[in-house]
């Protein structure tokens, strides 16, 4: 009999203890492991355009693809890696407040700041598509696991949206011993969303099932006085063909592909 079987018969049993019946009652919830903890190594760096206040970053198909922010300067970009150059831009108007984006099937989704609006583009001219309008009083981050969207709004809770609809269908709480908040650009890579949080140098890594946090990558020194003059670690692209992890930040002028390094 297997031994997790023996342990319920046995939560359910009475024991006659001095003519006493006693119960043991057990919780049937998985036991929650301590989040892994990584650091990181540098494999190559890239040039990026410091003027571009990074919101959201995607990898497809070999190209880089970039959302960036502050009203009057968004934009959503095709990037080349190895330069930085920009090689297509779409300007958002200039009340608006550009935040993340992701790429879902021939589409790229982009969301704003306060605005409560996002907006649906062709993936290869660009073109505007469709407008969509959203509940939360922000919008972050956003990602997608293939079946619906992720979106983060700045607390400690991600939002899951319907991709046709683009209508909030549920939502999950982020917790590490307590509710993680200030969740930012969003990834969604090899079953788990990696979440920037906002003002720090690490990124959470969350089971998106549960939300509770399996990993936590420190990026301590990333950050330089030479790569960036004002603003924080924000930008997480993954390329799935090359099992490449792309950071950066806003205002930054590098770029970089790192390598994961566990540590005790």
């Amino acid at each position: 009999m297997k031994s997790r079987q023996l342990a319920l018969i046995l939560a359910a049993t009475a024991v006659i203890i001095f003519g006493v019946a006693a119960f043991v009652l057990v919780s049937d919830s998985p036991v929650v492991s301590e989040p892994a903890n990584y650091t990181y190594t540098i494999v190559n760096v890239y040039p990026h355009d410091q003027t571009a206040f990074t919101q959201g970053l995607v990898f497809d198909d070999g190209t880089l693809y970039e959302g960036t922010g502050l009203r009057g300067q968004s934009t959503l970009r095709r990037v080349d890696l190895e330069t930085g150059n920009v090689t297509q831009i779409y300007s958002l108007p200039s009340h608006l407040f550009g935040e993340g984006i992701t790429i879902f099937g021939d589409k790229i989704i982009q969301i704003t700041y306060t605005s409560k609006k996002g907006f649906v583009y062709d993936k290869t001219s660009f073109d505007l598509l469709q407008e969509f309008s959203y509940s939360t009083e922000q919008g972050w981050g956003i990602t997608h696991d293939g079946s619906k969207l992720i979106m983060s709004v700045g607390n400690a809770t991600l939002y899951f949206l319907d991709p046709e609809t683009l209508q909030i269908t549920g939502q999950v709480e982020v917790i590490d011993q307590e509710p993680v908040t200030r969740l930012n650009e969003l990834e969604y890579i090899d079953g788990m969303v990696y979440a920037n949080i906002w003002m720090t140098e690490k990124i959470a890594i969350i089971n998106p099932e549960t939300g509770h946090v399996t990993g936590w990558i420190n990026l301590k020194g990333l950050k330089t006085a030479e790569n960036s003059t004002a603003d924080v670690l924000n930008g997480i692209a993954y390329d799935a063909e090359g099992d490449r992890l792309f950071v950066t930040g806003k205002l930054w002028s590098n770029l970089y592909e790192i390598e994961l390094v566990p540590t005790e």
